[in-house]
């Protein structure tokens, strides 16, 4: 079972985004998906209440229930807003790896500056027991927002795994409970071609030899 976390304590930093998209990815794949939602406005458990029947399956996982019978190849984590504490240790603790999102503003990347910095005195992260990288949201390449997070991802120390662009498709497979990777290739062909590196990534950080 491999466990990927989704956390960044500022509110509105796209993990939902990066969860609900996993999950679409790693179920597209066949493999039995658990996604887990810890935030109390329950985005991603909303999204797959309106995942449409035909789509491959996405389960909702309760890590309080003892009612799950199936062992899921992957769990996804879609944290809360403010996640810090016993709940994140507890939460690194279990987790192959840990994605970080971050959007182009003054107040995210301050807000995620010390939240990385919490991070890296959790004992698994500094074991190299869980990895940690971080991914760029809603991205326009060409502003000065754009090139500021650049810099200051690059300056974490962390890997930079990709930066995905503010695409209306996001906004529309949030509507309709499907991932991208559910849609029509055409459509989101650059896209998807964008999320290769993230998802490189995770397959090797929770890998068996990692």
């Amino acid at each position: 079972m491999k466990n990927i976390l989704i956390a960044n304590s500022k509110g509105g930093s796209g993990k939902t985004t990066l969860a609900t998209n996993l999950a679409g990815y790693f179920a597209s794949l066949g493999g039995r998906v658990m996604l887990t939602d810890l935030d109390r406005q329950q985005s991603s458990a909303q999204w797959l209440q309106r995942r449409p029947a035909e789509m491959p399956i996405i389960h909702s996982y309760n890590p309080r229930s003892k009612a799950h019978t199936m062992e899921p190849d992957w769990i996804i984590t879609d944290s809360p807003a403010g996640f810090r504490d016993e709940k994140l240790a507890d939460a690194v603790k279990q987790a192959d790896c840990v994605i970080v999102p971050i959007q182009p503003s003054a107040f995210d990347m301050g807000a995620t500056s010390d939240f990385l910095d919490r991070l890296v005195e959790e004992k698994a992260i500094r074991k190299n027991k869980t990895f940690v990288a971080l991914v760029g949201m809603r991205v326009n390449s060409r502003t000065h927002a754009a090139a500021g997070l650049a810099e200051f991802m690059e300056q974490t120390g962390f890997p930079v795994l990709t930066y995905l662009r503010n695409a209306q498709v996001y906004a529309t497979a949030a509507e309709l409970g499907v991932s991208l990777f559910d849609m029509r290739p055409s459509v989101v062909a650059q896209d998807v071609e964008q999320w290769v590196p993230l998802l490189d990534w995770v397959v090797e950080a929770t890998s068996d030899g990692s």
